[in-house]
């Protein structure tokens, strides 16, 4: 089965690409912010159905709601970040920052979970950074806001991952999946009357592809760790890398130079590392990094660890 679940996985994050790459299209022309309001309102009826499954019993008022909060309005932000970053950088480059989330996950684990990380992680985690300067190369790449977005964009995935591990034993996942969903669509909203601008049937359609994708994606992400070990399923993410490179060479001229292709070298080690060793056992009581499923650079807060935890819970209730 896990052959299987790592199969299911390659073609998720392979359909992510492509996302991508109609985020990066769309973008040529409409704001992060405007890709970002729309499919994430396209996104709602699907994210409603799952939703209306939920029969655990209770309100929808938060039972942590300064961690909603937070939670929310981080994850309101993720997607816009990432888009931009998809915009005006090489789609590779973009994703060698991105796969710096379990490095930031492992750090912010220690004060927010009490997670005890021991020298060999902390060694991965501080590789992981090299691998993110040989990226950067400050000093000799010019740096862009681009660059700032991608990575404002890992942080806030790790700061959601980590509450989202906090909370979620306690939490109803109506409240995981909506509170984010509203935060998105209400701040995207806040921005239209700045950055709206007409949209073509073409960037429409675009935008409706990128709803569809992102939740195609999850769904497909969430059958291979139902059926698989998360170990096995989690490292398939990297193979993202490999996608940006080819579309990126061949629709858009993009030349991705071997110190970016070494940097996100260094960051993919760093990463599978890390997920090896919470797997393996090692020191660490909550496994953040293993039990992070969801990309959460797609709109709409669908995301791939309730939508699991929903599942189980059906399962106990059957």
């Amino acid at each position: 089965m896990n052959a299987k679940a790592a199969i299911l996985a390659l073609i998720a994050f392979a359909i992510f690409s492509t996302h991508d790459v109609v985020v990066k299209f769309v973008g040529e022309n409409v704001t992060a912010f405007q890709i970002v309001f729309f499919s994430s309102l396209l996104s709602f009826p699907l994210l409603t159905l799952l939703m209306v499954r939920d029969t655990e019993p209770g309100t929808l008022r938060p039972r942590y709601p300064g961690w909603t909060l937070i939670r929310s309005m981080t994850i309101a932000f993720i997607p816009s970040s990432a888009f931009y970053a998809f915009s005006v950088l090489p789609l590779a480059e973009v994703y060698a920052l991105l796969f710096a989330t379990p490095l930031l996950i492992t750090l912010l684990s220690i004060p927010l979970l009490g997670e005890k990380v021991g020298l060999p992680r902390l060694s991965a985690v501080i590789v992981g950074f090299i691998g993110v300067l040989v990226v950067l190369r400050p000093g000799t790449l010019e740096l862009e806001l681009g660059h700032a977005a991608a990575l404002f964009a890992a942080f806030g995935n790790a700061v959601q991952s980590v509450i989202l591990r906090k909370i979620s034993n306690e939490e109803r996942r109506s409240v995981l999946m909506l509170f984010p969903m509203l935060a998105t669509v209400l701040v995207m909203g806040l921005t239209l009357p700045y950055v709206y601008v007409p949209m073509t049937g073409v960037e429409l359609g675009g935008i409706a592809i990128v709803a569809l994708f992102g939740f195609c994606a999850t769904l497909l992400v969430v059958n291979a760790y139902t059926i698989g070990e998360a170990a096995i399923v989690a490292p398939m993410q990297y193979s993202q890398i490999i996608w940006a490179t080819l579309f990126g060479a061949f629709l858009f001229g993009e030349a991705v130079d071997w110190l970016t292709l070494l940097g996100a070298g260094i960051i993919i080690a760093s990463g599978i590392f890390i997920v090896i060793r919470e797997a393996s056992g090692g020191r660490s009581d909550n496994t953040p990094v293993l039990r992070t499923k969801s990309r959460a650079v797609t709109s709409g807060g669908a995301n791939v660890s309730v939508i699991l935890k929903q599942q189980s819970e059906e399962k106990d209730a059957e």
